[in-house]
C-alpha cells in the first residue's frame, strides 16, 4: 500500500511539472508568434517618413514665383505672392464660393482672406477638389480664354474648375471646396516646416 500511494504522489509531482512546463513553453511560443504579427501591424519606417512633416527653404523663391515639394505622396505648391496679387482677392469675395474660408478643411491660423500665414507666402496642396486633378498656375491678368474678369489663380484643366490667388474656388464651378491649406509653420524667416502645425500661443 505504501508503495501504491508513494507511485501516486510522484505520478503528481511528475503531472504538475509537466503542465507548468508544457505552459510555460506554450506561452514562450504564443509570444513568439505573436510579436512578428504584431510588429507587422506597424507602420514601417518607409511609411512614417512618407508621412513625416517636411522642411523647405523659402529665402530662394522670388516674388510672383511658384515652387513645388512633394509631402505624403502630394504636390505643394508654395507662392511669394505679389501686393498685386494680394491686393486683387478682396476684389473677388463675391465671386467666390467660402471667401471667408469656413470650410473645416481649413487650418485655424489660416482662416483669413488670405488664407495664409504670412499674407505674401501661400501654402497648398496642389490638387482640384473635385477629382484629383492638377490645375495650372494662371498668375497673368485677363487672359483671352480665361475673360476679362481674371484677376490671376488656378485653372483646372480637367473640369474647368477655378481658383484665386488664395486657392478660393469660383462659385459655379465643379469643384466644391477651397484648394487644401496644410498645416504648416515657420520655423525661420526662411524654413517653413509642412505637416506640423503652428504651436498655440
Amino acid at each position: 500500500m505504501a508503495d501504491e500511494v508513494n507511485e501516486t504522489d510522484v505520478d503528481t509531482e511528475k503531472r504538475r511539472f509537466l503542465v507548468v512546463a508544457t505552459s510555460i513553453i506554450g506561452g514562450v511560443g504564443v509570444v513568439a508568434t505573436a510579436v512578428p504579427f504584431v510588429v507587422s501591424m506597424q507602420p514601417s519606417e518607409r511609411a512614417k517618413a512618407a508621412g513625416a512633416p517636411i522642411e523647405v527653404d523659402i529665402s530662394k523663391i522670388e516674388v510672383g514665383q511658384k515652387i513645388d515639394v512633394e509631402w505624403r505622396g502630394k504636390v505643394v505648391w508654395l507662392i511669394r505672392r505679389t501686393p498685386e496679387m494680394l491686393a486683387s482677392l478682396p476684389k473677388l469675395d463675391s465671386r467666390v464660393a467660402d471667401p471667408k474660408s469656413e470650410a473645416p478643411q481649413q487650418p485655424k491660423d489660416c482662416k483669413n482672406e488670405y488664407r495664409s500665414i504670412k499674407p505674401e507666402l501661400w501654402v497648398a496642396v496642389g490638387i482640384c477638389t473635385h477629382l484629383g486633378c492638377s490645375p495650372t498656375f494662371r498668375p497673368e491678368i485677363a487672359p483671352a480664354d480665361l475673360g476679362p474678369d481674371w484677376l490671376g489663380g488656378f485653372f483646372c484643366p480637367c473640369h474647368q474648375s477655378k481658383f484665386d490667388l488664395a486657392g478660393r474656388v469660383y462659385k459655379g464651378v465643379p469643384a466644391p471646396l477651397n484648394l487644401v491649406v496644410p498645416t504648416y509653420k515657420y520655423l525661420s524667416d526662411t524654413l517653413v516646416r509642412i505637416g506640423e502645425e503652428t504651436e498655440a500661443k
